[in-house]
Protein backbone atom coordinates (compact mmCIF):
# COMPACT_ATOMS: atom_id res chain seq x y z
CA UNK A 1 0.00 0.00 0.00
CA UNK A 2 2.99 2.31 0.57
CA UNK A 3 4.84 1.73 -2.68
CA UNK A 4 3.15 4.53 -4.67
CA UNK A 5 2.98 6.94 -1.73
CA UNK A 6 4.49 10.45 -1.95
CA UNK A 7 7.52 11.61 -0.06
CA UNK A 8 6.75 12.51 3.57
CA UNK A 9 7.30 16.00 4.86
CA UNK A 10 8.89 15.55 8.25
CA UNK A 11 7.92 18.05 10.90
CA UNK A 12 10.21 18.10 13.92
CA UNK A 13 8.54 17.52 17.24
CA UNK A 14 9.38 20.24 19.75
CA UNK A 15 10.52 18.31 22.73
CA UNK A 16 13.40 19.10 25.02
CA UNK A 17 14.86 15.64 24.59
CA UNK A 18 15.19 15.76 20.80
CA UNK A 19 17.24 18.20 18.78
CA UNK A 20 15.45 20.03 15.99
CA UNK A 21 16.68 19.16 12.50
CA UNK A 22 18.41 21.99 10.64
CA UNK A 23 17.02 21.06 7.23
CA UNK A 24 14.12 19.27 5.72
CA UNK A 25 14.71 15.67 4.98
CA UNK A 26 15.66 14.98 1.43
CA UNK A 27 14.90 11.86 -0.55
CA UNK A 28 17.97 10.16 0.85
CA UNK A 29 17.19 11.07 4.42
CA UNK A 30 13.49 10.39 4.10
CA UNK A 31 14.16 6.91 2.82
CA UNK A 32 16.01 6.11 6.01
CA UNK A 33 12.96 6.82 8.13
CA UNK A 34 11.07 3.55 8.46
CA UNK A 35 7.60 3.30 10.00
CA UNK A 36 7.55 1.95 13.52
CA UNK A 37 4.82 0.73 15.81
CA UNK A 38 6.57 2.06 18.89
CA UNK A 39 4.71 4.73 20.78
CA UNK A 40 7.89 6.72 21.40
CA UNK A 41 8.87 6.97 17.73
CA UNK A 42 5.49 7.23 16.09
CA UNK A 43 5.00 10.81 17.32
CA UNK A 44 8.31 12.18 16.07
CA UNK A 45 7.08 12.81 12.54
CA UNK A 46 3.60 13.58 11.29
CA UNK A 47 2.47 13.55 7.69
CA UNK A 48 -0.73 13.52 5.70
CA UNK A 49 0.58 10.68 3.55
CA UNK A 50 2.27 7.37 4.17
CA UNK A 51 5.96 6.70 4.18
CA UNK A 52 7.66 5.32 1.12
CA UNK A 53 9.35 1.99 1.63
CA UNK A 54 13.08 1.96 1.45
CA UNK A 55 15.02 -0.46 -0.67
CA UNK A 56 15.87 -2.56 2.36
CA UNK A 57 12.27 -2.76 3.56
CA UNK A 58 11.12 -3.63 0.04
CA UNK A 59 13.65 -6.44 -0.11
CA UNK A 60 12.64 -7.76 3.32
CA UNK A 61 8.95 -7.52 2.42
CA UNK A 62 9.44 -9.39 -0.83
CA UNK A 63 11.52 -12.05 0.87
CA UNK A 64 8.96 -12.48 3.67
CA UNK A 65 6.10 -12.69 1.17
CA UNK A 66 8.06 -15.28 -0.79
CA UNK A 67 8.70 -17.33 2.33
CA UNK A 68 5.02 -17.13 3.32
CA UNK A 69 3.90 -18.22 -0.13
CA UNK A 70 6.40 -21.07 -0.05
CA UNK A 71 5.11 -22.13 3.37
CA UNK A 72 1.53 -21.94 2.16
CA UNK A 73 2.33 -24.12 -0.84
CA UNK A 74 4.06 -26.68 1.38
CA UNK A 75 1.06 -27.08 3.71
CA UNK A 76 -1.21 -30.07 2.95
CA UNK A 77 -4.47 -29.17 1.29
CA UNK A 78 -7.48 -30.24 3.40
CA UNK A 79 -9.42 -33.02 1.76
CA UNK A 80 -13.08 -32.59 1.05
CA UNK A 81 -15.49 -35.36 1.98
CA UNK A 82 -16.25 -37.67 -0.91
CA UNK A 83 -19.58 -38.96 -2.09
CA UNK A 84 -18.45 -42.11 -3.84
CA UNK A 85 -20.28 -43.59 -6.76
CA UNK A 86 -21.69 -47.06 -6.19
CA UNK A 87 -19.88 -48.42 -9.24
CA UNK A 88 -16.59 -47.26 -7.74
CA UNK A 89 -17.22 -49.30 -4.59
CA UNK A 90 -18.24 -52.31 -6.67
CA UNK A 91 -15.00 -52.13 -8.62
CA UNK A 92 -12.94 -51.86 -5.44
CA UNK A 93 -14.65 -54.83 -3.72
CA UNK A 94 -15.26 -57.09 -6.75
CA UNK A 95 -19.00 -56.44 -6.58
CA UNK A 96 -18.80 -56.97 -2.81
CA UNK A 97 -17.74 -60.57 -3.34
CA UNK A 98 -14.34 -60.06 -1.74
CA UNK A 99 -13.61 -61.58 1.62
CA UNK A 100 -15.24 -59.56 4.36
CA UNK A 101 -13.07 -57.70 6.80
CA UNK A 102 -13.44 -58.49 10.48
CA UNK A 103 -11.06 -57.02 13.08
CA UNK A 104 -12.32 -59.64 15.56
CA UNK A 105 -11.77 -63.04 13.91
CA UNK A 106 -13.12 -64.91 16.91
CA UNK A 107 -16.60 -63.42 16.55
CA UNK A 108 -18.94 -62.69 13.69
CA UNK A 109 -19.51 -58.99 13.04
CA UNK A 110 -23.10 -57.90 12.51
CA UNK A 111 -21.99 -55.03 10.25
CA UNK A 112 -20.72 -56.15 6.81
CA UNK A 113 -17.39 -54.57 6.01
CA UNK A 114 -14.75 -54.84 3.29
CA UNK A 115 -11.17 -53.69 3.13
CA UNK A 116 -10.15 -52.21 -0.22
CA UNK A 117 -8.22 -49.44 -1.93
CA UNK A 118 -10.19 -46.36 -2.95
CA UNK A 119 -8.51 -43.58 -4.89
CA UNK A 120 -5.09 -44.73 -3.76
CA UNK A 121 -6.00 -44.99 -0.07
CA UNK A 122 -6.31 -48.07 2.13
CA UNK A 123 -9.89 -47.95 3.38
CA UNK A 124 -12.62 -50.01 5.05
CA UNK A 125 -16.22 -49.92 3.85
CA UNK A 126 -19.07 -50.51 6.30
CA UNK A 127 -22.58 -51.25 5.09
CA UNK A 128 -25.42 -49.91 7.21
CA UNK A 129 -29.13 -49.68 6.68
CA UNK A 130 -30.84 -46.33 6.88
CA UNK A 131 -33.13 -45.82 9.80
CA UNK A 132 -34.33 -42.58 8.23
CA UNK A 133 -33.28 -42.07 4.63
CA UNK A 134 -31.65 -38.73 3.89
CA UNK A 135 -31.75 -36.75 0.70
CA UNK A 136 -28.50 -36.32 -1.20
CA UNK A 137 -28.05 -32.60 -0.34
CA UNK A 138 -28.66 -33.26 3.36
CA UNK A 139 -26.30 -36.24 3.33
CA UNK A 140 -23.63 -34.13 1.66
CA UNK A 141 -24.10 -31.39 4.25
CA UNK A 142 -23.85 -33.78 7.19
CA UNK A 143 -20.85 -35.52 5.67
CA UNK A 144 -19.08 -32.21 5.10
CA UNK A 145 -19.73 -31.19 8.71
CA UNK A 146 -18.60 -34.50 10.23
CA UNK A 147 -15.40 -34.65 8.20
CA UNK A 148 -14.22 -31.45 9.88
CA UNK A 149 -13.71 -33.43 13.09
CA UNK A 150 -10.22 -34.81 13.61
CA UNK A 151 -8.90 -36.54 16.71
CA UNK A 152 -6.19 -39.09 17.29
CA UNK A 153 -8.64 -41.35 19.14
CA UNK A 154 -11.20 -41.43 16.29
CA UNK A 155 -10.91 -43.22 12.96
CA UNK A 156 -11.05 -40.80 10.07
CA UNK A 157 -14.22 -40.67 7.98
CA UNK A 158 -13.31 -40.42 4.28
CA UNK A 159 -16.69 -40.42 2.58
CA UNK A 160 -19.94 -42.24 1.97
CA UNK A 161 -22.12 -43.75 -0.74
CA UNK A 162 -25.89 -44.29 -0.96
CA UNK A 163 -27.49 -47.25 -2.69
CA UNK A 164 -31.17 -47.98 -2.25
CA UNK A 165 -31.88 -48.44 1.48
CA UNK A 166 -28.23 -48.73 2.51
CA UNK A 167 -25.41 -46.33 3.30
CA UNK A 168 -21.81 -47.37 2.67
CA UNK A 169 -19.48 -45.48 5.01
CA UNK A 170 -15.80 -45.34 4.07
CA UNK A 171 -13.20 -44.99 6.84
CA UNK A 172 -9.44 -44.87 6.84
CA UNK A 173 -7.91 -48.28 7.52
CA UNK A 174 -5.96 -48.53 10.76
CA UNK A 175 -3.94 -51.61 11.55
CA UNK A 176 -4.80 -53.15 14.90
CA UNK A 177 -7.14 -55.47 16.76
CA UNK A 178 -10.40 -54.83 18.53
CA UNK A 179 -10.47 -54.45 22.28
CA UNK A 180 -12.74 -57.49 22.56
CA UNK A 181 -10.15 -59.64 20.78
CA UNK A 182 -7.36 -58.31 22.99
CA UNK A 183 -9.25 -59.08 26.19
CA UNK A 184 -10.84 -62.40 25.26
CA UNK A 185 -9.03 -64.84 23.01
CA UNK A 186 -10.89 -68.17 22.87
CA UNK A 187 -7.80 -69.95 21.55
CA UNK A 188 -5.75 -68.91 24.59
CA UNK A 189 -7.92 -67.52 27.40
CA UNK A 190 -5.00 -67.19 29.81
CA UNK A 191 -3.07 -64.79 27.56
CA UNK A 192 -3.65 -61.16 26.68
CA UNK A 193 -1.49 -58.51 25.07
CA UNK A 194 -2.84 -56.05 27.63
CA UNK A 195 -0.91 -57.66 30.47
CA UNK A 196 0.17 -54.40 32.15
CA UNK A 197 -1.79 -51.81 34.05
CA UNK A 198 -0.21 -49.01 32.00
CA UNK A 199 -1.59 -50.42 28.74
CA UNK A 200 -5.13 -50.53 30.10
CA UNK A 201 -4.94 -47.02 31.51
CA UNK A 202 -3.69 -45.81 28.14
CA UNK A 203 -6.73 -47.32 26.42
CA UNK A 204 -9.13 -45.90 29.02
CA UNK A 205 -7.61 -42.42 28.64
CA UNK A 206 -7.74 -42.48 24.84
CA UNK A 207 -11.37 -43.61 24.80
CA UNK A 208 -12.44 -41.01 27.34
CA UNK A 209 -10.73 -38.20 25.47
CA UNK A 210 -12.12 -39.34 22.12
CA UNK A 211 -15.70 -39.55 23.38
CA UNK A 212 -15.34 -36.24 25.21
CA UNK A 213 -14.23 -34.69 21.92
CA UNK A 214 -17.32 -36.07 20.15
CA UNK A 215 -19.67 -34.78 22.82
CA UNK A 216 -18.16 -31.41 23.67
CA UNK A 217 -15.16 -30.33 21.59
CA UNK A 218 -15.96 -30.71 17.89
CA UNK A 219 -16.90 -27.05 17.60
CA UNK A 220 -19.82 -27.89 15.29
CA UNK A 221 -22.57 -26.63 17.62
CA UNK A 222 -24.26 -29.99 17.24
CA UNK A 223 -25.27 -32.42 19.96
CA UNK A 224 -23.33 -35.38 18.56
CA UNK A 225 -23.97 -38.95 19.72
CA UNK A 226 -21.80 -41.94 18.87
CA UNK A 227 -24.39 -44.69 19.53
CA UNK A 228 -22.01 -47.56 18.63
CA UNK A 229 -19.74 -47.83 21.66
CA UNK A 230 -18.69 -51.37 22.55
CA UNK A 231 -15.46 -53.28 22.98
CA UNK A 232 -15.75 -54.57 19.41
CA UNK A 233 -15.82 -50.99 18.08
CA UNK A 234 -12.59 -49.99 19.82
CA UNK A 235 -9.38 -50.50 17.86
CA UNK A 236 -6.13 -51.07 19.75
CA UNK A 237 -2.93 -50.21 17.89
CA UNK A 238 0.68 -51.09 18.58
CA UNK A 239 3.28 -50.45 19.89
CA UNK A 240 1.94 -48.08 22.59
CA UNK A 241 -1.56 -49.63 22.85
CA UNK A 242 -3.40 -46.52 21.78
CA UNK A 243 -7.14 -46.85 21.25
CA UNK A 244 -9.40 -45.49 18.53
CA UNK A 245 -13.17 -45.27 18.33
CA UNK A 246 -14.65 -46.66 15.13
CA UNK A 247 -17.97 -45.85 13.40
CA UNK A 248 -17.83 -42.13 14.11
CA UNK A 249 -20.68 -40.33 12.33
CA UNK A 250 -22.66 -43.48 11.52
CA UNK A 251 -25.55 -42.45 13.77
CA UNK A 252 -25.89 -39.06 12.05
CA UNK A 253 -25.45 -40.29 8.46
CA UNK A 254 -27.87 -43.19 8.86
CA UNK A 255 -30.59 -41.21 10.60
CA UNK A 256 -30.26 -42.96 13.96
CA UNK A 257 -30.33 -39.74 15.98
CA UNK A 258 -32.07 -36.38 15.82
CA UNK A 259 -28.99 -34.33 16.72
CA UNK A 260 -28.91 -32.76 13.27
CA UNK A 261 -32.46 -31.46 13.10
CA UNK A 262 -31.27 -27.85 13.01
CA UNK A 263 -29.32 -28.50 9.83
CA UNK A 264 -32.48 -29.41 7.93
CA UNK A 265 -34.60 -26.31 7.30
CA UNK A 266 -37.42 -28.42 5.89
CA UNK A 267 -37.85 -31.63 7.90
CA UNK A 268 -40.69 -32.70 5.62
CA UNK A 269 -38.16 -33.27 2.83
CA UNK A 270 -36.97 -36.45 4.58
CA UNK A 271 -38.40 -39.64 3.18
CA UNK A 272 -38.50 -42.57 5.53
CA UNK A 273 -37.73 -45.97 4.14
CA UNK A 274 -40.70 -47.63 5.75
CA UNK A 275 -44.08 -46.17 6.53
CA UNK A 276 -44.27 -45.17 10.15
CA UNK A 277 -47.50 -45.48 12.03
CA UNK A 278 -48.21 -44.34 15.55
CA UNK A 279 -47.67 -41.16 17.53
CA UNK A 280 -43.86 -41.40 17.66
CA UNK A 281 -42.25 -40.84 14.23
CA UNK A 282 -38.78 -41.64 15.59
CA UNK A 283 -39.37 -45.39 15.79
CA UNK A 284 -40.32 -47.83 13.08
CA UNK A 285 -43.31 -49.89 14.15
CA UNK A 286 -44.43 -53.30 13.03
CA UNK A 287 -47.68 -55.17 13.40
CA UNK A 288 -46.46 -56.56 16.73
CA UNK A 289 -46.42 -52.99 18.13
CA UNK A 290 -42.89 -53.37 19.42
CA UNK A 291 -40.16 -50.79 19.00
CA UNK A 292 -37.60 -51.81 16.40
CA UNK A 293 -34.10 -50.42 16.84
CA UNK A 294 -30.52 -51.59 16.72
CA UNK A 295 -28.45 -52.16 19.83
CA UNK A 296 -25.95 -54.51 21.41
CA UNK A 297 -26.91 -56.49 24.46
CA UNK A 298 -25.07 -55.41 27.53
CA UNK A 299 -24.29 -51.92 26.23
CA UNK A 300 -27.82 -50.49 25.99
CA UNK A 301 -28.90 -48.18 28.78
CA UNK A 302 -32.32 -48.74 30.38
CA UNK A 303 -33.82 -45.59 28.81
CA UNK A 304 -32.50 -46.59 25.39
CA UNK A 305 -34.12 -50.01 25.70
CA UNK A 306 -37.41 -48.33 26.58
CA UNK A 307 -37.45 -45.59 23.92
CA UNK A 308 -34.82 -46.45 21.32
CA UNK A 309 -33.58 -42.84 21.34
CA UNK A 310 -29.81 -42.49 21.60
CA UNK A 311 -28.45 -39.66 23.74
CA UNK A 312 -25.10 -38.63 25.15
CA UNK A 313 -26.09 -40.22 28.46
CA UNK A 314 -26.58 -43.56 26.70
CA UNK A 315 -23.06 -43.15 25.29
CA UNK A 316 -21.78 -42.62 28.84
CA UNK A 317 -23.54 -45.82 29.92
CA UNK A 318 -21.90 -47.84 27.13
CA UNK A 319 -18.53 -46.30 27.95
CA UNK A 320 -18.92 -47.40 31.57
CA UNK A 321 -19.54 -50.99 30.42
CA UNK A 322 -16.40 -50.90 28.26
CA UNK A 323 -14.44 -49.53 31.22
CA UNK A 324 -15.60 -52.41 33.43
CA UNK A 325 -14.62 -54.86 30.70
CA UNK A 326 -11.18 -53.29 30.53
CA UNK A 327 -10.70 -53.65 34.29
CA UNK A 328 -12.02 -57.18 34.74
CA UNK A 329 -11.57 -58.78 31.33
CA UNK A 330 -15.11 -60.14 31.59
CA UNK A 331 -17.89 -59.98 29.04
CA UNK A 332 -20.74 -57.49 29.57
CA UNK A 333 -22.98 -60.38 30.59
CA UNK A 334 -22.92 -64.15 30.52
CA UNK A 335 -24.99 -67.12 31.61
CA UNK A 336 -23.88 -69.74 34.10
CA UNK A 337 -25.66 -72.93 35.07
CA UNK A 338 -26.83 -73.16 38.68
CA UNK A 339 -26.95 -76.76 39.83
CA UNK A 340 -29.22 -76.00 42.77
CA UNK A 341 -31.82 -74.24 40.69
CA UNK A 342 -31.27 -76.39 37.65
CA UNK A 343 -31.39 -73.38 35.36
CA UNK A 344 -29.12 -70.79 33.78
CA UNK A 345 -28.54 -67.54 35.66
CA UNK A 346 -27.61 -64.33 33.91
CA UNK A 347 -24.72 -62.42 35.46
CA UNK A 348 -23.41 -59.06 34.29
CA UNK A 349 -20.13 -57.26 34.78
CA UNK A 350 -22.02 -54.45 36.52
CA UNK A 351 -23.35 -56.82 39.21
CA UNK A 352 -19.92 -58.35 39.80
CA UNK A 353 -18.27 -54.91 40.05
CA UNK A 354 -20.87 -53.70 42.55
CA UNK A 355 -20.36 -56.83 44.65
CA UNK A 356 -16.57 -56.36 44.56
CA UNK A 357 -16.86 -52.75 45.79
CA UNK A 358 -19.47 -53.61 48.38
CA UNK A 359 -17.68 -56.62 49.90
CA UNK A 360 -14.07 -55.51 49.41
CA UNK A 361 -13.08 -58.11 46.83
CA UNK A 362 -11.64 -55.75 44.26
CA UNK A 363 -8.25 -57.48 44.02
CA UNK A 364 -9.89 -60.75 43.04
CA UNK A 365 -12.35 -59.03 40.66
CA UNK A 366 -9.69 -57.23 38.61
CA UNK A 367 -8.31 -59.27 35.71
CA UNK A 368 -6.04 -61.96 37.13
CA UNK A 369 -3.80 -61.77 34.04
CA UNK A 370 -2.44 -58.51 35.46
CA UNK A 371 -0.87 -60.75 38.12
CA UNK A 372 -1.90 -58.44 40.96
CA UNK A 373 0.44 -55.73 39.67
CA UNK A 374 -1.68 -52.60 39.77
CA UNK A 375 -2.34 -49.70 42.17
CA UNK A 376 -5.35 -50.78 44.23
CA UNK A 377 -6.48 -47.26 45.09
CA UNK A 378 -6.44 -46.16 41.46
CA UNK A 379 -8.29 -49.32 40.41
CA UNK A 380 -10.95 -48.70 43.03
CA UNK A 381 -11.44 -45.08 41.95
CA UNK A 382 -11.70 -46.15 38.32
CA UNK A 383 -14.23 -48.86 39.17
CA UNK A 384 -16.38 -46.44 41.13
CA UNK A 385 -16.24 -43.99 38.24
CA UNK A 386 -17.37 -46.72 35.83
CA UNK A 387 -20.26 -47.60 38.16
CA UNK A 388 -21.30 -43.95 38.14
CA UNK A 389 -21.41 -44.08 34.35
CA UNK A 390 -23.77 -47.10 34.39
CA UNK A 391 -26.21 -45.58 36.89
CA UNK A 392 -29.83 -46.48 36.17
CA UNK A 393 -30.90 -42.83 36.30
CA UNK A 394 -29.37 -40.97 33.32
CA UNK A 395 -29.42 -37.69 35.26
CA UNK A 396 -27.09 -39.23 37.84
CA UNK A 397 -24.46 -40.14 35.27
CA UNK A 398 -21.51 -37.76 34.85
CA UNK A 399 -20.73 -35.98 31.62
CA UNK A 400 -17.85 -37.15 29.47
CA UNK A 401 -15.95 -33.96 30.24
CA UNK A 402 -15.94 -34.84 33.94
CA UNK A 403 -15.16 -38.50 33.21
CA UNK A 404 -12.25 -37.60 30.93
CA UNK A 405 -10.79 -35.26 33.53
CA UNK A 406 -10.92 -37.88 36.26
CA UNK A 407 -9.41 -40.60 34.09
CA UNK A 408 -6.58 -38.27 33.03
CA UNK A 409 -5.81 -37.65 36.70
CA UNK A 410 -5.86 -41.39 37.41
CA UNK A 411 -3.56 -41.92 34.44
CA UNK A 412 -0.97 -39.60 35.98
CA UNK A 413 -1.27 -41.39 39.32
CA UNK A 414 -0.77 -44.72 37.55
CA UNK A 415 2.29 -43.38 35.75
CA UNK A 416 3.76 -42.21 39.05
CA UNK A 417 3.08 -45.65 40.53
CA UNK A 418 4.65 -47.37 37.53
CA UNK A 419 7.80 -45.26 37.74
CA UNK A 420 8.23 -46.12 41.42
CA UNK A 421 7.66 -49.83 40.79
CA UNK A 422 10.39 -50.23 38.20
CA UNK A 423 13.13 -52.75 38.87
CA UNK A 424 16.21 -50.90 40.11
CA UNK A 425 19.23 -50.99 37.84
CA UNK A 426 22.80 -51.77 38.81
CA UNK A 427 22.03 -54.88 40.87
CA UNK A 428 22.21 -58.55 40.06
CA UNK A 429 20.14 -61.43 41.33
CA UNK A 430 21.47 -64.97 41.54
CA UNK A 431 19.13 -67.96 41.75
CA UNK A 432 21.87 -70.58 41.94
CA UNK A 433 21.93 -72.96 44.93
CA UNK A 434 24.36 -72.15 47.68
Amino acid sequence: MSVDATQPIATPRRTPQLAQPTQKPTASTASSFEPSTSNNLSGRYTSTSSYKLSSQSQASTSSSSTSLSTLKDSLPVPENPILYDYSELCAATNNFLSKRFNPTPSSSSSTPSWRCTLRGKDAVIFQRKFRVKLSTPELRQRLSTLCRSHHTSITKLLGACVSSDYAFLVYEFVSGASLAACLRNPNNPNYTVLSTWASRMQIATDLAQGLDYIHNSTGLNVNLVHNHIKSGSVLVTEPHFNARLCHFGAAQLCGETDSYTHLDPNPKSRSEIEAVEGPDPKLNRTSSRKNQFEGVRGYMSPEFQASGVATQKSDVYAFGIVLLELLSGQEPFKYRFDKKMGDFIRTSVVDSAQAAIRHGGLRTWVDSRLKDSFPVEVAEKLTRLALECVHVDPDQRPSMGRVSGKISKLYLESKFWSDNMRVPTGISVSLAPR
